[in-house]
């Protein structure tokens, strides 16, 4: 996890401080900011002789580490391309290349110049979020199940300095706010990489109680088997039957709003870990199935945040939790089972088990007469055909929800991408035996899956991500924390602060 700092500063007292590190800006049009050549002459010009050979440069993204002297002593530059196209995009390149950077040096602390990085207060703002934001992902060090870890990033605090385009409260807002979206992804990081020997559905539990112990706002509420069985959930309750884990159903309910406002839902799916059930999946690469509970690690990531930032509306993160097992009381191929709707579902493939435990908590949450709900999985590998490892899939029922949602990952960086539903993708789920069969006749897998978890949203709007592409990246390099950025800035714009 990360124990970065962040603060503001003012851009005249760089050059005449004592720093750790320094990072300068460099665009086309104009090497060196007045803050810039201020940092410049106080290190005798190194940065001037840098660009004059080459080392340094406004090429977008490079970054150059100099020795510095005994006030300064390292100083970064970053390209940041021309003035003219230094837009979003940039902005995300930028930010990510210092983080990378920062996180690499052995500076415990740095400042960043920023006086000149940004035409107008929201484009500036919008800049410093990223960064603090970026620079808490890529201080993120893995340590849970290290009997010798080694040491990670050495920084520490984050210092902005800026001129009169924001105060000092607002630079200060921005970057907290893009450290507590940072911490929020972090969260969702370690959670997600965590061995399913260590994370299960109770060990899910435990940290959401957790959660709820640490802010007012927040209260959550545990359902078991027993509580499950109860309420009619034999969709979800059959993917754990064949493992000795209990499976959960992890209720939080973020009370931040009126007590009459309609509550935004988000539905994770939580299989803690998946051997594909009687439906075995091949040996080669199964390691990496304690990442199929992405979802359920991005709700918690979205709770913590909202609860962090103290949004002025209500959230509840439903979270359905499940280890999927091969045993003697497993779910077999051709099992017919009824879902908490009361529709019943022949289950011809084990290993199409995700969408199993999200029907029964899509229907579970009726109850809250939801504004909108969302519910994220790594659900299909299908989709990584369909989108590479860049964009999550967003299906969905209403497309002012869709809107928002694609609207957000813009604006965060953490994009989606919409794919069809329709009845000629969903008539594939037709069943001989029941209302309907848990996976497709034909392709487009990651349609005909969203097509299934349509049939139990009818009573609300709904927008699935199908996240199996963004959610994690490989076993050495793990999870990536999305689509946290994104959530939370959908929740953000239905927030009035």
């Amino acid at each position: 996890m990360s124990n970065l700092t962040v603060n503001a500063t003012k851009a005249s007292n760089v050059a005449k401080s004592k720093n750790e590190l320094v990072v300068v800006p460099l665009f086309a049009e104009e090497p060196l900011t007045a803050t810039g050549a201020q940092v410049n002459d106080a290190l005798s010009g190194v940065i001037e002789r840098a660009i004059a050979i080459g080392d340094a440069e406004a090429k977008l993204g490079k970054a150059t580490v100099m020795v510095g002297s005994e006030s300064i002593s390292r100083v970064m530059t970053i390209g940041c391309g021309s003035r003219s196209s230094f837009n979003q995009n940039a902005m995300t390149t930028v930010t990510s290349a210092v983080a990378r950077a920062l996180a690499g040096s052995k500076a415990a602390s740095a400042v960043f110049v920023a006086d000149t990085i940004a035409d107008n207060k929201a484009q500036l703002s919008t800049f410093l979020e990223f960064l603090s934001r970026d620079v808490a992902l890529s201080c993120y060090h893995y340590t849970a199940t290290l009997g010798s870890p080694k040491p990670g990033p050495a920084l520490r605090k984050l210092s902005v300095a800026t001129d009169t385009l924001l105060s000092s409260a607002k630079v200060k807002h921005a970057l907290t706010t893009g450290l507590t979206i940072g911490n929020g992804a972090n969260l969702t990081r370690e959670l997600v990489n965590l061995p399913a020997n260590v994370c299960t559905p109770s060990y899910l539990a435990k940290e959401g109680r957790a959660l709820g112990r640490r802010f007012e706002k927040l209260s959550v509420n545990i359902l078991d088997e027993k509580k499950m069985a109860d309420l009619g959930m034999g969709s979800l309750l059959s993917v754990g039957h064949g493992s000795d884990e209990p499976s959960k159903l992890i209720v939080m309910k973020y009370s931040g709003g009126a007590a009459k406002d309609a509550p935004y839902c988000l539905v994770g799916k939580g299989i803690t870990f998946d051997t594909g059930g009687i439906s075995l999946k091949p040996s080669k690469g199964m390691e990496s199935m304690k990442f199929d509970m992405g979802g359920a690690g991005s709700v918690f990531g979205v709770m913590q945040t909202v609860a962090s930032l103290d949004l002025d509306i209500n959230v509840i993160g439903v979270v359905a939790a499940a280890e999927n097992m091969p045993s003697g009381r497993a779910t077999k191929p051709g099992d017919v089972v009824t879902s908490m709707s009361g529709k019943t579902i022949e289950i011809l493939n084990t290993d199409a088990e995700g969408r199993l435990v999200l029907c029964d908590a899509l229907t579970y949450v009726e109850r809250f007469k939801p504004a909108e709900v969302v519910d994220i999985a790594t659900l299909t590998g299908a989709i990584i055909v369909a989108l590479g490892y860049e964009a999550s899939g967003l299906f969905a029922n209403d497309d002012g929800l869709a809107q928002s949602l694609t609207e957000a990952g813009l604006a965060s960086g953490d994009e989606a991408w919409r794919l069809p539903i329709n009845k000629q993708y969903d008539k594939q789920l037709n069943s001989k035996y029941a209302d309907m069969q848990n996976i497709g006749t034909g392709s487009a897998g990651s349609i005909t899956a969203a097509c299934f978890l349509a049939r139990f949203t009818e009573k609300y709007k709904w927008a699935h991500l199908d996240v199996a592409g963004t959610a994690f990246q490989s076993m050495q390099k793990g999870a990536t924390g999305r689509p946290v950025p994104l959530l939370v800035e959908y929740l953000r714009k239905k927030s009035s602060h």
